[in-house]
């Protein structure tokens, strides 16, 4: 397997890392153009996707991300990270944010709300489970998220939230939406893959449950068919180690 990368200019790629040493895999702290050359796959993470795009920007990243995801490198986005991979995003201030672009969706910032709204919930993930074994669900932890609106025709959809149809979940009266998101959906994407594109709008790396890490890692090894040991890989640690270190980061269980 090559090298996984992860962006780490801000948000919770720590607790990536984290999640992919749980599997075994070392993950690489990516902060400048030229360390892409050095890795197979990319994890983008969620975090704040302003400060993100400004960080990028100022480090002139996103070049060499988009030429990344041209070359049809795997690349994982989790919720800020699912914005910069969107090839549009709207429910943004006037001006907007830079964004690498690739999965043919459109995403809205921060849809289901400020910081205070932030909730975790049950998705029902049919493929992950096909691919990964374990329970039909996966428990989603939604932090100042965004949602998909739209997809293109070859974008894949892995799960979806129901959004009840009066209630309305925009984020900011500052924030101008474009008339096509003005009405609430029934339902909302939040995650979808696209050939070797991945995006999630929540954070599977603030949970126990590794599954979609180790989907990510078959995307990028080609690997396929067969059940990973993603759950037995959380619950199962050895014995003879540390029990202070089974977990190095604080999660979700």
């Amino acid at each position: 397997m090559g090298v996984v990368g992860v962006l780490a200019l801000q948000g919770s790629f720590n607790e990536h890392i984290a999640a992919l040493r749980r599997l075994g895999v070392k993950g690489v702290e990516i902060r400048k153009p030229e360390q892409l050359q050095n890795i197979s796959s990319l994890i983008i993470p969620g975090g704040e996707s302003t400060t993100m795009a400004k960080l990028a920007e100022f480090h002139n990243l996103f070049p060499a991300l988009r030429e990344f995801v041209q070359m049809g490198k795997p690349v994982w986005g989790t919720c800020a990270g699912l914005i910069f991979l969107a090839n549009k995003a709207v429910g943004q201030k006037e001006g907007g944010q830079e964004l690498v672009g690739g999965l043919d969706c459109t995403v809205h910032r921060n849809y289901f709300g400020s910081q205070i709204q932030s909730f975790e919930a049950e998705l029902l993930v049919p493929e992950l489970a096909s691919k990964e074994g374990g329970p039909e669900t996966f428990r989603g932890v939604f932090i100042r998220a965004p949602a998909i609106l739209k997809v293109g025709p070859e974008v894949e959809v892995l799960a979806d939230y129901p959004i009840p149809s009066n209630e309305v979940l925009y984020s900011s009266s500052a924030v101008e939406i474009e008339e096509e998101s003005a009405v609430p959906e029934k339902k909302v994407i939040v995650a979808v893959k696209q050939g070797k594109l991945l995006g999630t709008a929540f954070h599977p790396e603030l949970t126990a449950d590794t599954r979609w890490h180790s989907y990510f890692l078959k995307m990028a090894s080609d690997l396929g068919g067969t059940t990973s040991n993603a759950i037995v890989a959380v619950s199962e640690v050895d014995s003879s180690s540390d029990p202070q270190t089974k977990y190095d980061l604080p999660i979700f269980r």
